[in-house]
């Protein structure tokens, strides 16, 4: 399977979203009997990634919020994963994420009663184990560990619109037709789950497929089984620093998936899928500031699905 290699030297709008900045800062974990609230976060050891509450820029009165994962030393709030996306938060007062003694994370949200908007599902706890911990790790991956460091549940299993160095792009073979697949945020300022989507074909992992709803737009070359893949990144056209992105395809007796890594010292780089449907490799500048857009998919026309019609060759 060829990864799209779309060239550089391409725009994108930039989404502006509105944090609520929190009053104080816990560390990298959440323990039962000690929960989440809007006026704090959880950051990662290293400093790379923040677990909290977010608004976007044009959420109504009173505000949407969600819970979130974003790039903790980036100015321009960037999230790369929302847990309740499809059920936003309204009550900051009574607003707060908690770990349960059975290893559920769960988002509630009322006057008191305790209305859960989100929770984890399908977590096992080990028997006769200790009170477990949630921990965000430097890659963005928020876990659920047991006593005795079993991982019950990570973020990294449910992904939302971005691709992230270490994520999995996946078919379980013990799950027919199904596949992980990465889904647009809906607007600019939504969360919720948008029309288009990115992934494995769930009838082949011989490629992946941009989908429109179940319209599929765009799809990679066919995968030609090679094992790992390098992809050279220029961060910017004016300096020798530049970043290589390292593919890999692996095939196991219960699944295969995609994967990635980046060369030591590269800066925060990304796979997003926009709402617009562009599926976009970005990088962050330090001096600028800004996201870099190096390279987005669909490029060319001859790409698209279908473009040339049945049997057509472009």
């Amino acid at each position: 399977m060829n990864w799209p290699a779309p060239p550089c030297c391409t725009s994108t709008t930039v989404l502006i979203l509105l944090i609520l900045l929190p009053l104080s800062a816990s560390d990298d974990r959440l323990v039962p009997g000690k929960p989440l609230s809007p006026n704090s976060t959880i950051v990662s050891d290293g400093g790379a990634f923040a677990l909290g509450f977010f608004s976007p820029s044009n959420s109504s009165t009173p505000a949407r919020l969600y819970l979130g994962i974003w790039y903790n030393d980036v100015p321009e709030l960037t999230t790369v994963w929302v847990a309740n996306r499809e059920t936003p938060a309204t009550n900051t007062t009574t607003l707060m994420l908690s770990l349960t003694n059975t290893s559920n994370l769960v988002l509630s949200d009322g006057d008191g009663s305790g209305r859960a908007v989100w929770m984890t599902t399908n977590v096992t706890t080990p028997m006769g184990s200790s009170p477990p911990v949630a921990v965000l790790l430097n890659n963005g991956n928020l876990v659920i560990r047991s006593s005795n460091g079993t991982t019950l549940w990570q973020s990294f299993d449910h992904p939302t619109d971005t691709f992230l160095p270490g994520m999995k792009l996946r078919i379980r073979y013990n799950k027919p037709g199904t596949s992980d697949r990465l889904v647009s945020w809906k607007g600019p300022g939504d969360p919720s789950s948008g029309r288009f989507s990115y992934g494995g074909d769930p009838i082949t992992f011989l490629q992946v497929i941009l989908w429109d709803g179940d319209r599929p737009i765009s799809r990679s070359g066919p995968w030609t089984a090679y094992l790992v893949k390098s992809e050279r990144r220029y961060q910017q056209a004016n300096t020798s620093a530049d970043i290589i992105i390292y593919l890999a395809v692996v095939d196991s007796d219960e699944e295969i998936y995609i994967t990635y890594s980046l060369s030591d010292g590269a800066p925060h780089t990304r796979y997003v899928l926009t709402y617009s449907g562009e599926y976009l490799v970005q990088s962050w500048n330090s001096k600028t500031l800004t996201w870099l857009v190096l390279g987005k998919w669909p490029s060319p026309e001859c790409n698209r699905y279908g473009y040339c019609g049945t049997y057509g060759y472009c």
